[in-house]
């Protein structure tokens, strides 16, 4: 039984340049949610019809595209996707398939090249896709005509220090889609991070089970007693919008789990010390150190070389945790975000793809890291970390369990507010009109 503490809230929903107000809690129903939508191959053909091929998704980060002539292949479902950084500086986005037969255009996650070349017959394209050569072209009846013939260009955009990119011609413009989003995050200043780590894991499970995972705290009490030293899970303040959701995570507390809440473990004294907090010197417990790494942060960020003016006192200590429709999760701190893709598996509803990145802000002075190479694995052959490694190792049974005849659906909680939103907004895309979509 939790002792419920009331964690105090510092940041101030007046002047925050976050909006920190509680928002009220959507009324969405209480019976279990159906466990085939986690299983069913006919619910995923859906999901891609309705979904997938109507959003806008993260394609990659905007630091691999700096110059021009780089490009990014990514993948989503069974489609790979190529962005590029053209000679006008602009970004694209186009399928990454030649007009003539078929073959790939571009090899590889990434690269620098001045045109594309299919390498089954030379079929060569520009940096936004148009066609630019056709060897032999007049040997072709009706000749080879670009403008019948190039690449079918996507919806590209960007914000946040990353391009986005829409299968659908149709979709509203990225800064629509994203929303309170883009008014909350700003402050964060993303595009001045670097990216620091960056992983792909093949998961035994539905792409909805991982979101799920990072959709609710109520888990960790049972998968991470570890950080109930250094976090609170209770008293945590959740958010449901148009499309998107939050929660707001104190970090430098201690769980209202724990009877005690004044000790001060290995856990807390790790965690503060990323900020350069002394906990020898301090002189109080396991929940007052919260404010006063605060006002330490404030205190010494220019030192640090840091500016954190945009953000709220709360925001210097906690997790604000967002989750863009339908698959990105971030976990925000001041100085950092850790960032979650959750791609649907291109043929099986049972597995799903995985990526990590890590972003830090790099203090004034400072030159960025080489980037990191991407690496790519399945599930076991390498570790995420203890919390994450903790998070994958329950996947594979939960989906398990989703398939097994006694089972009879998701039965949700309070605490897990954000899965019964997240899947209300599914239905809202999947119970759409074929006119809303054409519109």
């Amino acid at each position: 039984m939790a002792v419920y503490r009331n964690v105090e809230r510092f940041a101030d929903p007046q002047t925050s340049k976050t909006p920190a107000q509680k928002e009220p809690d959507p009324q969405l129903g209480s019976d279990f949610i159906p466990k085939e939508r986690y299983t069913s191959k006919e619910f995923a053909a859906q999901e891609w019809d309705r979904l997938w091929t109507k959003v806008w998704n993260m394609g990659c980060w905007e630091g691999d595209l700096r110059n021009p002539g780089d490009y990014v292949v990514t993948q989503l479902g069974s489609e790979s996707i190529v962005l590029t950084r053209d000679e006008q500086g602009g970004v694209n986005a186009f399928y990454n398939v030649c007009s003539h037969r078929g073959n790939r255009v571009a090899y590889g996650e990434k690269g620098n090249t001045r045109s594309f070349r299919c390498s089954y017959h030379l079929w060569e394209y520009d940096l936004q896709g148009r066609l630019i050569n056709v060897p032999d072209e007049e040997t072709f009846p009706i000749g080879a005509p670009c403008e019948k013939l190039s690449i079918r260009k996507l919806p590209c955009d960007t914000w946040g220090g990353w391009v986005w990119f829409s299968l659908n011609q149709n979709v509203e413009p990225l800064e629509d889609f994203l929303g309170m989003i883009i008014e909350h995050l700003d402050p964060y200043h993303f595009d001045r991070m670097t990216l620091v780590n960056d992983v792909t894991v093949l998961w035994e499970c539905n792409w909805k089970a991982a979101v799920d995972a990072f959709n609710e705290s109520y888990h960790v009490a049972g998968t991470h007693p570890q950080l109930m030293s250094m976090l609170e899970d209770y008293d945590v303040q959740i958010d449901c919008y148009d499309k998107h959701s939050r929660y707001l995570i104190p970090f430098a507390t201690v769980s209202s789990h724990w009877e005690d809440g004044s000790m001060l473990t290995e856990a807390m004294r790790s965690y503060v010390s990323i900020y350069g907090f002394d906990l020898d010197a301090h002189k109080g417990d396991g929940l007052d150190i919260r404010r006063a790494l605060q006002q330490h942060v404030r205190q010494s960020s220019n030192a640090m070389g840091y500016d954190f003016s945009d953000l709220n006192d709360d925001q210097l200590s906690d997790d604000y945790h967002y989750m863009i429709f339908p698959n990105i999760t971030l976990n925000i701190h001041c100085n950092s975000v850790m960032l979650f893709r959750q791609r649907p598996h291109e043929s099986d509803p049972n597995k799903m793809y995985f990526d990590l990145q890590n972003y830090t802000l790099m203090p004034e002075g400072e030159s960025a890291p080489e980037r990191p190479a991407h690496r790519a694995f399945k599930h076991g052959e390498e570790s995420l970390g203890e919390v994450l490694d903790q998070d994958a190792s329950n996947l594979p049974m939960i989906q398990a369990g989703m398939n097994s005849a006694g089972y009879r659906g998701l039965w949700i909680s309070n605490q897990e507010l954000r899965i019964r939103h997240f899947h209300k907004t599914i239905d809202d895309y999947l119970h759409r009109t074929a006119v809303q979509w054409v519109n």
